[in-house]
């Protein structure tokens, strides 16, 4: 994979700017520094060296244990044209070549369809717009050409491009909407991790309460909320929620107790994209699609007696605001 250092990373170690970049260790990139596997403008580079905005860097892959890896099949297509592609994604699909995933992505699906896409975002990014979580399901639009890439990043800079994800939580909130204002960054204890981090990059989520009930069996309050992102961090919505002591079920890395999500049959946590409306950068056009939760999450309201029918429809007082 390759990646341009950003002004964010000036200065600072190469071994902190790739364990930062690739979600590993930082012994982990020391040692393919050391291997120099790890190319900055053609050339290796020393853990020790210093990083400086603007770098072209390349981490090649161990071809001694590198093995073929065939493209993952094409996610439901929800919109197609010359400009644009919006696709939901499953669980567990990765949207784009990072530390382990190199040739099983979403992009790698879309390439391998015959789907072309804007190369401006990046040799191993091409077409991405923004990202979901690799467990994660619901709607992601790509861009097609660099135009409709520099259009749609600039209509998620502005926050004229509307996200909304339905979401499980351990508890109820006390208030039934509300606003977390709250800057993510990574974690500075865990590094594949982010946390609400003083001094870190603004997060603004937006949340409603749709219905509350209990897991049978464990005395425990749940609550299915509507959220809305204004800005677009990583794990956004899972920090955000942790921070506000409500924690997505079936979550990991900042979840509640596993027993919860065991009773409900998650195997992943329960966050959805479901809507997502943009105006198409070449017509100008509002599109808005609406995604169905899948079947997993589904089976989990139903094992708390909630119907999932009619969501689409109660999304309609969250983009009133």
């Amino acid at each position: 994979m390759s990646f341009v250092v950003g002004p964010g990373d000036d200065g600072r170690r190469f071994d902190v700017v790739v364990a930062a970049t690739l979600g590993v260790s930082r012994s982990r990139a020391a040692a393919l520094l050391d291997a120099d596997r790890v190319l900055v403008d053609g050339r290796p580079a020393a853990r020790g060296h210093r990083a400086w905005h603007g770098q072209r860097v390349e981490v090649r892959a161990d071809e001694s244990q590198a093995t073929p890896v065939a493209a993952p099949p094409l996610p439901p297509v929800r919109l197609l044209d010359p400009a644009v592609l919006v696709v939901a994604k499953p669980p567990g699909l990765v949207v784009h070549a990072g530390a382990g995933h190199d040739g099983d992505t979403l992009v790698d699906a879309v390439l391998a369809a015959g789907i072309e896409l804007a190369p401006a975002a990046g040799a191993h990014r091409p077409g991405v717009v923004h990202r979901l979580d690799r467990d994660t399901s619901g709607l992601l639009v790509m861009a097609r050409t660099d135009a409709a890439h520099a259009t749609l990043v600039d209509a998620l800079r502005r926050r004229e491009v509307t996200r909304h994800y339905l979401t499980l939580v351990a508890g109820v909130p006390r208030d039934p909407r509300g606003r977390i204002e709250a800057p993510v960054g990574r974690d500075p204890h865990r590094r594949t991790r982010f946390a609400v981090v003083a001094g870190a990059k603004s997060a603004v989520t937006r949340y409603r309460v749709l219905e509350t009930a209990e897991v049978p069996g464990h005395d425990a309050p749940v609550a299915l909320l509507a959220c809305t992102l204004e800005t677009g961090r990583t794990h956004q919505i899972r920090v955000h929620l942790h921070a506000l002591g409500h924690p997505v079920l079936g979550d990991p890395a900042y979840g509640p107790r596993p027993q919860l999500a065991a009773a409900l049959g998650l195997e992943r946590p329960f966050l959805h994209a479901a809507e997502l409306a943009f105006d198409h950068p070449t017509t100008g056009a509002r599109v808005t699609l609406y995604e169905p939760l899948p079947e997993d999450l589904r089976a989990a309201l139903a094992g708390l007696g909630l119907r999932p029918d009619g969501l689409e429809d109660r999304l309609s007082d969250q983009r009133s605001g």
